[in-house]
């Protein structure tokens, strides 16, 4: 291969590369952002973007480059030359692809650890899922509890501690980005702070069982004045037997299906 078509052809992918950077970032992927989380999460998902897109690119133009320049003529059924390989281009490939990968996993690695460090002033609450239902305790608020409703304080880090009675369930709130399992057994972290007023939809976003699409809690993010009244006027302390059976987890999701007019009622009011 001659110098000019390597120039060509770089030139080709930088172009195609660049086009397709530039049309994908404005696609809105991530929706709305509610957390201190999302900025990170969402730059470190449009560098991914662009470096895939580069990456795309180059694979096109060096396949296109292949099929236009050794394509069969026509009427020739001689074999093709017997090729050993090219041992420069095969460490250049292997390389390349190698300190992207550590690259990319270095920063994902920095973002992660930025996002899971623990403030001094942090405030947790217990998150019990069953079939087809959530749960929420306040354990630093007289040990109270919620059925369906999740409220929490603006600009202040939650540490939720996740529980599953049953199955494997998966707690996630769109704007916040923060997603993960709830695992029978076992208890799992995820930390938020959340960074602006409204009211948001907690999701399950791991197949659970027949009423998995129905999944689903109100969240509010208030200012601390608020979120403290609302906890005082909880009635009830969590019980010792807080999981739910099955049958009672339905009676909840159809009651507060009920309150809110139907899944429909039960859609994200954003603020």
């Amino acid at each position: 291969m001659t110098r000019l078509p390597i120039l060509k052809l770089t030139l080709a992918s930088l172009a195609f590369g660049a086009v397709q950077s530039v049309v994908l970032l404005q696609f809105d992927w991530f929706g709305g952002a509610a957390a201190s989380a999302a900025g990170p999460i969402d730059l470190l998902l449009d560098v991914t973007i662009v470096v895939s897109s580069f990456i795309f690119a180059i694979c096109c133009v060096a396949l296109g480059y292949a099929l236009i320049k050794w394509r069969v003529k026509p009427g020739d059924e001689s074999d093709g030359l017997p090729i050993h390989g090219n041992t420069r281009l095969e460490v250049i490939w292997t390389v390349i692809p190698v300190i992207i990968v550590v690259a990319l996993a270095g920063y994902s690695w920095a973002v992660l650890d930025d996002i899971e460090s623990k403030d001094a002033d942090r405030i947790t609450v217990n998150v019990y899922s069953q079939q087809f239902a959530w749960t929420f305790g306040y354990p630093e608020s007289g040990n109270k509890w919620s059925e369906g409703e999740l409220h929490v304080p603006v600009d202040r880090q939650i540490d939720f501690k996740l529980h599953a009675q049953d199955v494997i369930h998966s707690f996630w709130v769109p704007e916040w980005r923060i997603k993960k399992d709830n695992v029978p057994g076992i208890t799992t972290d995820a930390l938020v702070t959340p960074d602006k007023v409204g009211t948001y939809q907690l999701i399950c976003t791991e197949l659970c069982g027949a009423g998995h699409a129905t999944m689903r809690a109100k969240v509010v993010v208030e200012p601390q004045a608020d979120y403290d009244k609302w906890v005082a006027g909880l009635e009830q302390e969590v019980p010792g037997g807080l999981l739910l059976t099955a049958d009672q987890a339905l009676e909840i999701e159809q009651q507060l299906q009920e309150k809110e007019g139907g899944i429909e009622g039960s859609g994200v009011d954003e603020t």
